[in-house]
Formats: C-alpha cells, structure tokens, sequence
C-alpha cells in the first residue's frame, strides 16, 4: 500500500504523498486531557470489552435470544458508565433483538454525531477450529481472540471510550452526541427500516460514524467509500420422503444431491465469473481515476496472509484487479451445503439437499432485481420433477460516498491520522452494512464516516477471530481527535 512504513510522532510536520500536511495543530487541551486520559485508562477499555465478549450475543435462530438481550443490558451499562444520558434498551416488536440507545445533548451550536456499532455477534463455527474458547477472551502475541472481539464489540467501546475520556476529564464533549447500538446486524437488520422510522426524531443527526469496518492493513487508518449489498438465498431441493439404501435403489432413483449441484455449478465459470443471465447488466463502471488507483494497489501479500490460501493455488483474478473485485464488482459465494451428517454418514441416497448462496451486490445493481434473476435461474436449471423451494434470506443495498474529497471526509482522515500516526487510506469494503444507506436516506443523505478496528488478520465471521489491540488504542485516539475536529465542520 501506499506510505505502508510512513510512520511519525503526532505532532510532526509530515506530509501525505499528497503534499498535504498529517498533522497541522496541536491538541486543544481538552483534546490532550481526553488522550492522556485514554492513555491511563486503556487496561479499564479492555476490561470492558472483555466483559462484553464473554456474552454469546449470537443473534442467529436457533440461539439462545436471552443472551442477544443479556448482551443490549450490558452495552446499556457500558454507555452509562461512560457518562451517556437517556440510556434505553429498545424493543421494537416481539421476537426482534434489542437495539440500545444513549445520547450527550449539551451543545446547541455544535453538529450532532450519530455513533453506530452492534453488540450481536455470527456462531462461533467449529469449535475444534478455535484455539480457545470463543467466549473467554484471550490475550496472545498483542492480540485478544474470541467472538465479536472486533465485530463489533470493540466498535462499541471504541465510541465508549472517546465519549468517556472527555466527560471523565472535562464534564462536556466538543459535539452533541447520539449513539445507536444495534442487536441485529449479523442476520441483516431486517427490522432496520422500521426502527429508523419508528425513532426517527431520537435518531435526526448531522452526520453519521460507523465503527464497523476494517483497516486496509494493521496499523494504517481507513475510511470506507464503498459497501457491497447482499443478495442470499436458501435452495432446497427434494427428491424422496425419507433417504434409503443405495444398494436396494441406487441406480433408478434420481439423486438430491447432484441436482444441486447441477445448479451450483451452473452459478459461476472457474474464475468465479457469475454466470445468471442479467446479473451484470446495472455495474457502475470505474472512473478513470479510480481505476488508475485501484490497479496500483499492492494487495497479494495481504490478501495471502489473511485468508491463508493454499501455497501453490492461485487467485482467480490477478492483483491489478484485485481491489476492483472486492470493492466494486459483484461476487458469488456458497456460504453452506447440507445433506445428511458427516458424523453419520451411511451408504445412503439422501431425501433432500439444502444450500445457502449469496451474491455481494455493487453500484447499481437493485437488490430485488437481481434476488429475481438469481431465483429465475436456479427455477430454470433445476432438473425437472424434484421438488424445489428458493427462498430468500437477504437483500440489502450497497453503499457509497458521493465525493471522499468533501470537507467532512478529509476532516475524518486527519483525525485518524493523529490517532495512527499513519497516513489515512480511502478504500472499499467487500462487505454489507444495512444499516448505513436507510439511515442516510431517512435524513437527507447525511455524511456516514465508516471506520474500523479490523485488519486483514481479524478472521471476522470465522473461527479465531481477533483484535489487534495496538490498533485498538489507536482506532479510540483518533475518535477522540475526531469528535473534536468534527465539532467544526459546517453542512453545506
């Protein structure tokens, strides 16, 4: 990456590859009680963190919803402990997992700042996978492993604790605050509109901060300006009423399993290409610019380490595309397949077959448009007299800055770069977020500023999930030089 071993003290004058400079002024001395606060405070952050993590907060069904609700009590106190008002548990209906609010109103002249995280949290996965216990919070080699470590707990303490240093050393915050943390983000906040719109006075703010996504790499600050929608969908193919012997019938009876992979297989060529007839059509092409920068982006490396591919297989694109086919082009994945069990597999010709698949959307595809297509196509595949049922399970928009150059958005990266002492990186994200696009709507397409804790290393939705906890410190000293910097900006 770009300025990768660029690294400085927070007051030098250095400048990005840019000419512009990193760090222009000192701290207010608010700002520098607030930091050296933080500084003294750190091991109390973890701590809280760490009480947080042991809550199996799973939102999915089929897990115990008392602990998702066990997890939003807790958040509360967090937020109270941190000098938030108004502290509420919400509840939106029965059966929807509870969202948690708080706010600091004490500043009539300054912008209002809506802080989001979310305190539920994916399934562990295999537990033989994990090197300890997903939900004892363990320190190892700088970093704490264990279940919503990093998603998205630690968003929710990064907020906690830049609120925290300033109320804790100087009684006030430089801006209004609000903070919003969410109990369903990880099954799709499917509820999210109608929460927006059922608080939507509770909710109005001038700008939006998002601790929910990751850094390109570990110790350099990111700004996300792009999330990819979700498109999923559950396939269930039928054949028989009970499975059977498949010495008795195997050979006239026709077979669940291969159906389905009849049509997983006709998804995408070898190189992962999609192949739903359509799908493509709406994909916002690349500007000039972005695709000059895109192509430069050394990102082989990383993308190795973090995901652990095997030595000797290669990716199925090359690295001069690899930040185009993360950030702004449409990929497939399927997330599961079951048939039977593995622990009690039996010489036997399977009744069903079930599969989830899942498209990462772009610029400007529409989520119903290609929910349909992917549905139509699975129909027309499907070999003739099985019985099938598609049924969807996701479709969630994507998501972009209109101009990263705007004041807010430079305003946010120098913040970062106090806190990391690393120049700011603009990058896209791969991933969903459902909350940012309805809540920008709703008022008027205020700025979202999308930061994380995560580096490539995290292992987020997988087994040993982590935090590196130096990234930590600085995710949460750069909060504090943002709220403090966005106290000056000014809507247009």
């Amino acid at each position: 990456m770009n300025n990768i071993n660029h690294t400085h003290s927070s007051t030098c004058g250095c400048k990005n590859e840019k000419g512009d400079p990193l760090f222009t002024t000192a701290p207010s001395a608010a700002t520098q009680k607030a930091l050296n606060y933080c500084e003294s405070n750190l091991k109390n952050e973890y701590e809280n963190l760490k009480k947080l993590v042991k809550i199996p907060s799973v939102s999915l069904n089929g897990f115990d919803e008392n602990e998702v609700k066990l997890s939003a009590e807790a958040t509360a106190e967090t937020l109270r402990n941190a000098g938030l008002e108004n502290v509420e548990v919400l509840e939106l209906a029965k059966g929807v997992h509870h969202y948690v609010y708080a706010e600091w109103l004490h500043k009539p002249d300054a912008p209002t700042l809506l802080l989001y995280a979310h305190h539920d949290v994916q399934p562990p996965g295999r537990e033989d996978k994990w090197n300890s216990n997903p939900f004892i919070p363990t320190e190892k080699d700088g970093r704490l492993y264990g279940r919503g470590t990093a998603d998205d707990k630690a968003g929710i303490i990064a907020h906690t604790a830049a609120i925290s240093a300033y109320l804790k050393t100087m009684g006030e915050l430089p801006v209004n605050v609000k903070v919003i943390i969410e109990g369903e983000e990880e099954i799709g906040s499917n509820n999210l509109a109608q929460f927006v719109r059922s608080h939507k006075n509770k909710l109005k703010a001038d700008g939006i901060i998002v601790t929910d996504c990751a850094n390109v790499d570990s110790g350099i600050p990111s700004i996300t300006t792009a999330l990819r929608g979700l498109v999923a969908v559950d396939i269930e193919v039928e054949a028989l009423d009970h499975p059977v012997h498949s010495g008795l019938w195997g050979g006239i009876l026709p077979d669940p399993v291969i159906a389905l992979s009849h049509i997983l297989a006709s998804l995408s060529d070898e190189k992962g290409n999609i192949k739903v007839k359509g799908i493509l059509d709406d994909i916002r092409p690349l500007t000039n610019e972005e695709r000059t920068h895109f192509s430069k982006l050394k990102m082989e490396n990383i993308a190795r380490g973090a995901t652990g591919l095997l030595n000797g297989l290669p990716f199925i694109a090359p690295e001069s595309e690899f930040a185009e086919r993360l950030w702004r082009y449409p990929s497939l994945s399927i997330n599961a397949i079951q048939s039977g069990s593995k622990k009690l597999v039996s010489n036997i010709i399977q009744d069903a077959a079930w599969a989830r698949v899942s498209i990462r959307i772009v610029p400007d595809m529409k989520p119903q448009d290609i929910l349909n297509k992917l549905t139509k196509h699975i129909e027309m595949i499907c070999p003739p007299g099985f019985r099938l049922k598609v049924t969807s399970e996701s479709a969630s928009n994507w998501w972009s800055i209109a101009d990263p150059k705007a004041d807010v958005y430079q305003i946010a990266a120098r913040s970062l770069e106090k806190g990391y002492a690393h120049t700011t990186q603009f990058i896209g994200c791969g991933a969903s977020i459902p909350f940012v696009q309805p809540l920008s709507d709703e008022f008027g397409g205020i700025p979202a500023i999308l930061v994380g804790v995560e580096d490539p290393y995290t292992n987020a939705h997988s087994e040993n999930e982590s935090l590196l906890l130096s990234d930590f410190k600085k995710s949460i000293l750069g909060q504090i030089h943002m709220l403090a910097d966005l106290a000056k900006y000014k809507k247009s």
